[in-house]
């Protein structure tokens, strides 16, 4: 008779955490594991054209070396970081894994905007090469995040909703962390790398001649 109501308990336990959300909870975490890899393999690739971009450009543009410095010393930072499924979950470790990647994004669209001054440069098939790969990998990762911070968003609705929010408390399910509110703007437009049209020329000095003297009507 005991083990009969075993059985019974047994079968009953898939319908009671299926009714109580657990199933519903499990689907949106791994959801939101799988967006945030996809997030990681996005920056993962824009890493790994750091090295090939700089070395292109130094070849041009030597005496760029503060910009050139900048850009690898931003990824080197980023570097140190330790990307793992667990850092998603580290409020604090997000904000600085966040904070790394911002600098690098800055620091790779000044240096897109330091290349405009170089034609040869910009006419070199390896640079125009990379800086499709750069554009890709910026729209990708545009799309990555946009992604990941809906799925966190809907897996934090559903874990603070009533009864599922005991289904996840008992089962150690806790809110996650997401992309900063002040991001969500840089987040929805990916930077732009793309620099075919020539820059603006810098507006024209005054013609002194054509300027009457102080004090003179």
């Amino acid at each position: 008779m005991r083990s009969l109501k075993l059985i019974a308990l047994m079968l009953c336990l898939p319908l009671f955490l299926s009714g109580c959300g657990y199933n519903a909870i499990q689907r949106a975490d791994e959801d939101s594991k799988a967006k945030w890899s996809e997030v990681l393999n996005q920056y993962q690739r824009r890493a790994d054209l750091v090295p090939n971009l700089v070395a292109t450009v130094k070849g041009y543009a030597q005496q760029e070396q503060e910009v050139l410095v900048k850009v690898t010393e931003a990824r080197a930072r980023v570097g140190t970081i330790q990307a793992t499924p667990e850092l998603a979950n580290d409020a604090q470790a997000l904000a600085k894994f966040q904070a790394a990647q911002g600098e690098l994004t800055q620091a790779l669209s000044r240096l897109m905007v330091v290349t405009e001054n170089y034609p040869n440069l910009k006419s070199d098939q390896a640079f125009r090469d990379l800086q499709a790969q750069l554009e890709g990998t910026e729209n990708r990762i545009t799309v990555a995040r946009n992604r990941y911070v809906e799925a966190v968003k809907d897996y934090n609705v559903l874990v603070r909703q009533f009864p599922v929010n005991l289904t996840a408390k008992m089962f150690g399910y806790a809110v996650k962390p997401n992309f900063s509110v002040e991001n969500e703007k840089a987040i929805s437009t990916a930077p732009t790398v793309d620099f075919g049209k020539p820059a603006a020329p810098p507006p024209a000095a005054p013609d002194p001649a054509g300027q009457k003297p102080a004090g003179h009507d």
